[in-house]
């Protein structure tokens, strides 16, 4: 299983809009962060998580052609405002793009893209997608096995999700400010996880770095990853003030589990 970090950044990205401060002005490129997304693979099977804006500059940076189903975190626009550029992922397909999300997430998709999820939407030039409510459980896609794992964050329903294939596993929680007790035990030694980094100050609805490492101490992956990022943190300065098993995440950043 390997895993190919399309985006690392927040919902304005970084560089930000207008904005002049360090990191927006940085020359390392590791501090340049399109939204959050990852592409989940191994030798038959690949997982898109989430639709972000940046979506088409992401597959063509990463030639990304061809996914065999979408997850989704939660329906915030920065994960799922690209959702129209996956119709070049369904142009050479048969059968409908399979699309994994929760209850409360999809209610909201077929009511932003309702053209999309209409029985009368069958022209390949559009993306079809073939809803699935994962309502919380354990499903498979291909060979890898996926586990949703509820979060908190704002006042939308949240899900992470662990990847398994091979034996490997790696947890995906782009977006998180409370990990619920019954969830924690979901996310504990996993060989790899990336989750919600994104300030140095408290946020009401993200963990801050520092949240962010203390719970990666407690649930001890053997590798664990800074993502979701904002111009508020600097890659280097993170680097240095992390624990060894932990960096940030980078655009481009590919895990070989």
């Amino acid at each position: 299983m390997k895993v190919l970090f399309l985006g690392s950044g927040t919902s304005t990205g970084v560089p930000v809009i207008g904005c002049q401060c360090d990191v927006c002005r940085s020359d390392n490129p590791k501090n340049k962060r399109l939204r959050s997304s990852v592409l989940i693979q191994s030798a038959t099977t690949r997982i898109l998580v989430d639709s972000c804006p940046d979506l088409r500059q992401q597959a063509l940076r990463h030639n990304l052609t061809a996914i065999d189903a979408v997850l989704y975190t939660h329906e915030h626009l920065d994960h799922t405002a690209g959702f129209d550029e996956m119709r070049a992922f369904c142009w050479h397909r048969e059968d409908r793009l399979p699309l994994y999300a929760s209850t409360a997430c999809l209610q909201q998709l077929k009511r932003m893209f309702a053209w999309a999820f209409s029985e009368k939407n069958t022209y390949k030039g559009y993306i079809r997608p073939a809803a699935h409510d994962h309502e919380g459980r354990s499903f498979t896609v291909g060979d890898i096995h996926v586990t949703p794992v509820l979060v908190q964050h704002a006042a939308v329903e949240t899900y992470g999700y662990v990847f398994r294939c091979d034996g490997k596993s790696f947890g995906y929680v782009p977006d998180i400010k409370v990990l619920p007790e019954a969830s924690f035990p979901l996310l504990c030694g996993l060989d790899a996880l990336a989750m919600d980094a994104l300030t140095t100050r408290e946020h009401h609805t993200h963990l801050t770095v520092d949240q962010c490492v203390e719970l990666m101490q407690q649930l001890k992956p053997a590798r664990g990853y800074l993502t979701h990022c904002g111009h508020a943190v600097d890659y280097d300065t993170a680097c240095a003030h992390t624990p060894s098993f932990i960096e940030p995440a980078y655009d481009g950043l590919e895990l070989g589990l």
